[in-house]
């Protein structure tokens, strides 16, 4: 008796098939927890905007100034209120300034908040 030769051919065609309906769940798995998590996202922005600017400065900021403002891979910003006002500190955080501070850090209320917190800084 004669093997089929299509029967190999047969396995591994049903097993591939098999294959992409898992690996297609796992993915649907997966896109359903990427919406629900940016879905939370909303959460977690308001929380930020109710933030304290000593809390918004720590986020984003002392990882370059100084968690004392000492300034470290940034300038020292001890003293920042006696060389910027609150609108030109607001505009570095904001827009950036050269290519060590970047853009975008903080906008809108959370960057008048912190540079009013910044600009009493003398």
């Amino acid at each position: 008796m004669r093997k089929n030769p299509v029967i190999p051919f047969a396995i591994i065609a049903v097993l591939g098939i098999v294959v992409m309906i898992v690996v297609s769940a796992a993915g649907i798995n997966q896109r359903e927890a990427i919406q629900n998590e940016e879905e939370g996202g909303g959460e977690k922005q308001e929380e930020t905007a109710s933030a304290s600017p000593e809390e918004l400065y720590q986020n984003q900021c002392a990882s370059c100034h100084g968690g004392d403002l000492g300034g470290g891979a940034g300038p020292n910003l001890q003293e920042v209120g006696s060389r910027y006002s609150a609108e030109e500190i607001n505009d570095i955080i904001v827009n950036g300034k050269g290519s060590a501070m970047p853009a975008g850090l903080y906008t809108g209320e959370q960057a008048t908040k912190l540079a009013e917190w910044l600009a009493e800084k003398k």
